[in-house]
């Protein structure tokens, strides 16, 4: 499986967005993301799920997700407040 193997709690936070090619959705949280990285100090990666069938299969057309220590945070959107307050916890 291609999912994160942070532990949560770790230490700085570790954020992946699950993405698509050509996913505007995924773009924008994407960029809403990097933002927020001026105002708390965490890990951004992205990975596609294009052609993996078992991510595919699983998160299908509620891309962007995005997952922080491993754990799925949001679909779709990112909530600069909610996301502040999931990396505080």
């Amino acid at each position: 499986m291609s999912q994160n193997s942070a532990k949560p709690g770790s230490y700085p936070p570790e954020v992946l967005v699950y993405s698509r090619s050509g996913c505007h959705l995924c773009e924008q949280a994407h960029a809403t993301l990097e933002g927020l990285k001026a105002q708390a100090h965490f890990e951004l990666s992205v990975a596609l799920i294009d052609g993996d069938p078992e991510l595919e299969h699983q998160y299908g057309e509620q891309v962007p997700v995005i997952l922080i220590n491993g754990k799925v945070h949001d679909f779709f959107r990112v909530n600069p407040e909610r996301f502040l307050a999931a990396l505080a916890k």
